[in-house]
């Protein structure tokens, strides 16, 4: 068995403490609901993640995990605050088309085969199409001798691989995760999980993963910050202290299992017991 729990991986160095990939900083989001109520889906929440950090975020259903990352993603304005990526407000480098963002509904064109859905990217830009860059990607989400396979020929956990490849493309600054498979059966999950670890291992992008799996955000991540129930705030951060690359028996590991019994009890755990 290959447990291994030496030293945790952690590819932030000395600059990008002071110069963090992704800066959220003491933000406040409120919403409006129909009836004229306010919502208020964050309040004063900052949060930071380095050059190639790989961050999951945990919480109970509607404290603000995918608020955060659709400000990230300029799909959201802040109410109050500032949210930047590499030191930049997000929409700018949204233009540029330097994120790289994957939701749980794939969203891939079904009149297109896998080729074409990964090189969309390229015709939103304006771009021409990087026909080596399309192939690698494919081959390094496992879909090689796909390419002309259209969506309804393959499995969720495929769809999913196209759409991270098509994530990726453009060899975004960020890769921004939400819950992007939450709709698979456990067993597929667990594959894409172990997939997606050797894909990141290969890009090294900096990533945020919205999750609500413990168990995910454990295997994947170099750090977890859980999140209090709405309006979202870090109650804990956890820097996972399992060595790369991690291999799929980890996860029946002793203190894997402890872990993960750590984070359920912070995640149940009632906001003012953290305080």
């Amino acid at each position: 068995m290959r447990i291994s729990t030496l030293a945790p991986h952690s590819s932030r160095s000395s600059d990008t403490a002071t110069a963090p990939s992704i800066r959220v900083s003491e933000v406040t989001k409120q919403f409006q609901l129909d009836d004229g109520r306010e919502i208020q889906a964050l309040r004063d929440m900052s949060l930071e993640l380095g050059q190639s950090e790989f961050v999951a975020l945990l919480g109970p259903s509607g404290c603000g995990k995918s608020t955060i990352l659709r400000l990230v993603a300029s799909l959201e304005s802040p109410t109050s605050g500032v949210v930047e990526v590499n030191g930049r407000p997000p929409a700018e480098l949204a233009r540029q088309h330097r994120l790289g963002v994957a939701f749980q509904d794939h969203a891939l064109l079904p009149w297109l085969d896998v080729a074409a859905n990964v090189a969309l990217p390229y015709k939103v830009a304006g771009l021409p199409v990087d026909v080596k860059r399309v192939s690698e990607l494919i081959r390094l989400v496992g879909l090689a001798g796909f390419e002309r396979a259209r969506p309804k020929q393959l499995s969720g956990g495929m769809r999913q691989r196209v759409a991270i490849a098509r994530a990726l493309i453009l060899a975004p600054d960020v890769l921004l995760l939400d819950e992007p498979f939450g709709a698979l059966d456990a067993v597929t999950r667990r594959q894409m999980n172990i997939e997606l670890q050797r894909i990141w291992s290969e890009q090294r992008i900096t990533t945020l993963l919205v999750t609500h799996a413990v168990d995910e955000a454990l295997f994947l991540a170099d750090r977890i910050i859980v999140l209090s129930g709405r309006p979202g705030r870090v109650i804990r951060t956890l820097e996972v202290p399992f060595a790369r690359p991690r291999h799929a028996d980890i996860m029946r590991s002793e203190a894997f299992h402890r872990l993960c019994d750590e984070l359920t009890d912070a995640l149940e755990t009632p906001v003012e017991e953290t305080l």
